[in-house]
C-alpha cells in the first residue's frame, strides 16, 4: 500500500473516531438533560457546570482520537513506498472504498480525501484514458457494439465479477465476457462514487458517455446500457441528462438494463428514514437519529427512485417519507426492461422481493404517486430463488439479457404538440 493511500486512511480514521466520540457525547447530554428539565430553574448551576465540564472532556477525547489516528498513520507511512499499486487498483482495496464511499461518499469527497472516488472507465483494474490513443491501446478488441455496466451502491466495477459470494463463482464467466463471446459486445465498465447524488453521478455518466462515444476506435453503432440497482438509476438520469443536453450517444442507445433498480424506491432506505425521524423527537436519543442522518446521499435519494435534480432540491433530505419525485422520460427509441429478484416463489416473494427491491407489480407494470413504470408486460421479470447480489453475475439473469438484447429497438412515437 502506498505511503499516500496510508495517510488518507488515517484522516479517515481520524474523523470517523472524532465522529464516534461526538456521538457518545450528545447522548449523555441528552440523557443529562432530562433530569434538569425535571428540576427546573433551580438546576440552572448545575446544569452549567456539567455542560462545561462535559464539552471540555469530551472536546480532548475527540482531539485525542483525531490525532491517534493520524500519528499511528503517519508513523506506518514512514514504512511504505509510493511505487506500488494503489489502494483502490487492488481488488480488495476497490471493494472496501466501494463500501466506504456508499455509505459517506459525499462527506469523502466534500473533505477533500485523497482517497475520494472519481468516475472513470476501467479495464483490468486500471483506469482508461478518454483520448483514442488511450482507447485503442486499452481496447484493441473493440467493435462497433458496446455495453456498459453500471454497478450499483457500494459497489465497484469488480463487483460484476466478485458478487455474488456464494457458487461455483470461479468457473463464472462475467456478462461482459459473455456478451463479447456470443455478440460481439465490447464490454465497458464504469466506477464511480455511489454516496454522491444519483443526479450527479447521473451528468457525470452523460458527459463521460460523450467522450467515450467521441474517442471510440470504430464507430458506435449499438449501445446497450445495464446497471444493477442504483446503477439503473443513474443510467435512466444519464440519459435523460444527454438527451436533455443534445448529446449524439443517445442516438445509438438500443436496450437498457435495470437488475433490481428501486424505481419507486427501496424499502431499506424508507425504514432508516421513519426511525430517523423518531429518533430526532427524544433527546436520549437524538444523537442517534443524526448518526443515521449522516448517510450519503446517494443512499437518501434510493427513497423514493430520485434521478434528477428537481427530485431534491430546496427541500430538507431527512424530511418524512414525502415522495417529490417527477416522472423521468425514456429514451424514444430504445427498450427499457426491469429484472428482480425474489428469495421465496408466490406471494411472500412477491411481497418481501429480495429484501431490498420488490417488482413494482406482477404485470410489470406500477404506478407510485401518479408516476408511471414505462416497461411493458413482457419488459419486466421476477427470477425466484435469487438474492439482490446474485443479479450481479447469475446463469439465469444472463439468459434473459441475452434473450432481450437480441430483440430490435421500438419506436415510441412522441405526445403530440398543444394546438
Amino acid at each position: 500500500m502506498r505511503a499516500t493511500d496510508i495517510e488518507a486512511i488515517g484522516e479517515l480514521a481520524g474523523e470517523a473516531l472524532a465522529a464516534g466520540g461526538g456521538l457518545i457525547k450528545e447522548v449523555h447530554e441528552g440523557i443529562a438533560s432530562r433530569p434538569f428539565e425535571i428540576m427546573g430553574p433551580s438546576a440552572a448551576p448545575a446544569r452549567m457546570i456539567h455542560d462545561g465540564v462535559s464539552r471540555a472532556v469530551y472536546t480532548g477525547v475527540r482531539s485525542s482520537l483525531r490525532a491517534a489516528a493520524r500519528g499511528s498513520a503517519a508513523v506506518l507511512a514512514r514504512r511504505a513506498h509510493d511505487d506500488g499499486p494503489a489502494l483502490a487498483a487492488t481488488t480488495a482495496g476497490s471493494l472496501a472504498l466501494g463500501a466506504i464511499h456508499g455509505l459517506y461518499g459525499n462527506h469523502i469527497e466534500e473533505r477533500g480525501n485523497r482517497l475520494a472516488l472519481g468516475m472513470e472507465i476501467r479495464r483490468a483494474g486500471n483506469p482508461v484514458a478518454l483520448t483514442i490513443e488511450g482507447l485503442t491501446k486499452d481496447f484493441p478488441d473493440a467493435t462497433s457494439r458496446i455495453v456498459v455496466f453500471v454497478h450499483g451502491l457500494c459497489e465497484t466495477d469488480e463487483s460484476w465479477r466478485h458478487f455474488p459470494l456464494r457458487g461455483d463463482r470461479a468457473r463464472r464467466r462475467t456478462y461482459g465476457e459473455r456478451l463479447q463471446d456470443e455478440l460481439s459486445f465490447t464490454p465497458v465498465h464504469i466506477r464511480y462514487n455511489t454516496g454522491l447524488r444519483i443526479s450527479q453521478n447521473g451528468r457525470r455518466l452523460a458527459e463521460m458517455l460523450d467522450d467515450l462515444v467521441t474517442a471510440w476506435p470504430c464507430s458506435v453503432e449499438e449501445l446497450v446500457l445495464v446497471g444493477h440497482s442504483m446503477g439503473g438509476l443513474v443510467s435512466r438520469s444519464a440519459c435523460h441528462y444527454a438527451e436533455l443536453d443534445g448529446r449524439r450517444w443517445t442516438d445509438a442507445v438500443r436496450h437498457v438494463f435495470c437488475l433490481g433498480t428501486p424505481h419507486l424506491g427501496a424499502d431499506l432506505e424508507k425504514g432508516a428514514n421513519v426511525l430517523s425521524w423518531a429518533f430526532v423527537r427524544l433527546p436520549e436519543t437524538r444523537a442517534l437519529g443524526k448518526f443515521l442522518n449522516a448517510r450519503s446521499v446517494g443512499i437518501k435519494d434510493l427513497r423514493f427512485g430520485s434521478c434528477i435534480e428537481e427530485d431534491w432540491c430546496d427541500c430538507d433530505p431527512d424530511e418524512y417519507l414525502r415522495d417529490r419525485c417527477q416522472e423521468v422520460p425514456f429514451l424514444p427509441d430504445a427498450n427499457y426492461y426491469f429484472i428482480a429478484a425474489a428469495l421465496n416463489e408466490g406471494p411472500v416473494g412477491t411481497l418481501i422481493g429480495d429484501l431490498l427491491v420488490r417488482l413494482p407489480s406482477a404485470s410489470g407494470r406500477g404506478t407510485g404517486k401518479g408516476r408511471r413504470i414505462p416497461f411493458e408486460v413482457d419488459n419486466g421479470c421476477e427470477l425466484p430463488g435469487l438474492t439482490h447480489f446474485d443479479l450481479l453475475n447469475h446463469p439465469a439473469v444472463y439468459e434473459q439479457l441475452r434473450t432481450w438484447i437480441m430483440r430490435p429497438p421500438v419506436s415510441r412515437a412522441l405526445p403530440a404538440a398543444p394546438v
